[in-house]
Protein backbone atom coordinates (compact mmCIF):
# COMPACT_ATOMS: atom_id res chain seq x y z
CA UNK A 1 0.00 0.00 0.00
CA UNK A 2 1.34 3.35 -0.46
CA UNK A 3 1.05 6.46 1.56
CA UNK A 4 1.22 9.25 -1.37
CA UNK A 5 2.12 12.43 -0.08
CA UNK A 6 -0.51 15.07 -1.71
CA UNK A 7 2.30 18.13 -1.64
CA UNK A 8 4.79 15.69 -3.70
CA UNK A 9 2.02 14.21 -5.63
CA UNK A 10 0.55 17.89 -6.73
CA UNK A 11 4.40 18.85 -7.57
CA UNK A 12 4.70 16.07 -9.22
CA UNK A 13 0.95 16.43 -11.47
CA UNK A 14 2.47 19.90 -12.19
CA UNK A 15 5.84 19.47 -13.27
CA UNK A 16 4.68 16.50 -15.74
CA UNK A 17 1.73 19.15 -17.39
CA UNK A 18 4.81 21.50 -18.14
CA UNK A 19 6.60 18.70 -19.32
CA UNK A 20 3.66 17.91 -21.77
CA UNK A 21 2.97 21.51 -22.70
CA UNK A 22 6.18 21.62 -23.69
CA UNK A 23 6.51 18.83 -25.70
CA UNK A 24 3.70 20.33 -27.38
CA UNK A 25 5.33 23.66 -27.65
CA UNK A 26 8.78 22.51 -29.05
CA UNK A 27 7.50 19.20 -30.81
CA UNK A 28 9.90 20.34 -34.02
CA UNK A 29 13.42 20.39 -31.80
CA UNK A 30 12.55 16.93 -30.85
CA UNK A 31 12.79 13.76 -32.77
CA UNK A 32 9.69 13.17 -35.13
CA UNK A 33 8.65 10.23 -32.71
CA UNK A 34 9.53 11.85 -29.44
CA UNK A 35 7.13 14.37 -30.51
CA UNK A 36 4.71 12.59 -31.64
CA UNK A 37 4.52 10.11 -28.76
CA UNK A 38 5.40 11.66 -25.52
CA UNK A 39 2.70 14.43 -25.20
CA UNK A 40 0.46 11.13 -24.53
CA UNK A 41 2.56 9.52 -22.42
CA UNK A 42 3.04 12.22 -20.42
CA UNK A 43 -0.33 12.29 -20.35
CA UNK A 44 -1.13 9.12 -19.03
CA UNK A 45 1.40 9.66 -16.39
CA UNK A 46 -0.43 12.95 -15.47
CA UNK A 47 -3.92 10.96 -14.70
CA UNK A 48 -2.06 8.16 -12.82
CA UNK A 49 -0.62 10.92 -10.68
CA UNK A 50 -3.89 12.85 -10.25
CA UNK A 51 -5.41 9.30 -9.53
CA UNK A 52 -2.74 9.24 -6.56
CA UNK A 53 -3.79 12.50 -5.41
CA UNK A 54 -6.90 11.38 -4.51
CA UNK A 55 -6.39 8.35 -3.48
CA UNK A 56 -3.38 8.62 -1.26
CA UNK A 57 -3.27 5.41 0.39
CA UNK A 58 -4.28 3.39 -2.98
CA UNK A 59 -2.75 0.81 -4.08
CA UNK A 60 0.25 1.43 -6.78
CA UNK A 61 -1.57 -1.21 -9.01
CA UNK A 62 -4.89 -0.45 -8.26
CA UNK A 63 -4.13 3.26 -9.04
CA UNK A 64 -2.83 2.19 -12.40
CA UNK A 65 -5.96 0.34 -13.22
CA UNK A 66 -7.91 3.41 -12.64
CA UNK A 67 -6.12 5.76 -14.75
CA UNK A 68 -5.95 3.37 -17.39
CA UNK A 69 -9.54 3.12 -17.57
CA UNK A 70 -10.10 6.59 -17.08
CA UNK A 71 -7.77 7.59 -19.83
CA UNK A 72 -9.23 4.50 -22.10
CA UNK A 73 -12.51 6.02 -21.67
CA UNK A 74 -11.76 9.41 -22.34
CA UNK A 75 -9.65 7.97 -25.79
CA UNK A 76 -13.28 5.75 -26.44
CA UNK A 77 -15.47 9.34 -25.80
CA UNK A 78 -13.26 10.96 -29.26
CA UNK A 79 -15.23 8.49 -31.05
CA UNK A 80 -18.69 10.46 -30.00
CA UNK A 81 -18.95 13.86 -32.08
CA UNK A 82 -21.63 15.91 -31.06
CA UNK A 83 -21.59 19.86 -31.46
CA UNK A 84 -21.39 20.43 -27.75
CA UNK A 85 -18.74 18.16 -27.34
CA UNK A 86 -16.85 19.07 -30.45
CA UNK A 87 -16.98 22.73 -29.15
CA UNK A 88 -15.24 21.70 -25.84
CA UNK A 89 -12.40 20.29 -27.85
CA UNK A 90 -12.47 23.33 -30.09
CA UNK A 91 -10.85 25.31 -27.26
CA UNK A 92 -7.39 24.50 -26.39
CA UNK A 93 -7.81 23.23 -22.64
CA UNK A 94 -10.65 20.92 -23.98
CA UNK A 95 -8.74 19.59 -26.38
CA UNK A 96 -5.70 19.28 -24.10
CA UNK A 97 -8.06 17.17 -21.69
CA UNK A 98 -10.63 15.30 -24.12
CA UNK A 99 -8.50 14.72 -27.30
CA UNK A 100 -10.05 15.21 -31.21
CA UNK A 101 -9.74 11.76 -32.59
CA UNK A 102 -9.46 8.25 -32.19
CA UNK A 103 -6.16 6.61 -32.20
CA UNK A 104 -4.79 3.19 -30.73
CA UNK A 105 -1.77 4.60 -30.59
CA UNK A 106 -2.78 6.97 -27.76
CA UNK A 107 -4.35 4.07 -25.38
CA UNK A 108 -0.77 2.65 -25.99
CA UNK A 109 0.84 6.04 -24.79
CA UNK A 110 -1.08 6.28 -21.95
CA UNK A 111 -0.35 2.53 -20.55
CA UNK A 112 3.41 3.28 -20.84
CA UNK A 113 2.81 6.25 -19.25
CA UNK A 114 0.64 4.87 -16.61
CA UNK A 115 3.09 2.01 -16.28
CA UNK A 116 6.39 4.52 -15.64
CA UNK A 117 4.33 5.94 -12.64
CA UNK A 118 3.67 2.58 -11.12
CA UNK A 119 7.05 1.25 -11.71
CA UNK A 120 8.66 4.77 -10.26
CA UNK A 121 6.24 4.50 -7.08
CA UNK A 122 6.86 1.14 -6.36
CA UNK A 123 10.47 1.60 -6.38
CA UNK A 124 10.43 4.35 -4.58
CA UNK A 125 8.26 2.77 -1.67
CA UNK A 126 10.42 -0.43 -1.97
CA UNK A 127 13.24 1.21 -1.55
CA UNK A 128 11.75 3.76 1.40
CA UNK A 129 9.69 0.92 3.04
CA UNK A 130 13.18 -1.17 3.17
CA UNK A 131 15.45 1.25 4.68
CA UNK A 132 12.80 1.14 8.00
Amino acid sequence: MSDRKRVSQAFYIITVILLGLASRSYGKQMPGWLAAYSGDVLWGLMVYLMVGFLQTKQKVLHTALIAFAFSALIEFTQLYHAPWIDAIRSNKLGGLLLGYGFLWSDIICYGIGIATGAVLEFLYYRKNVSKR
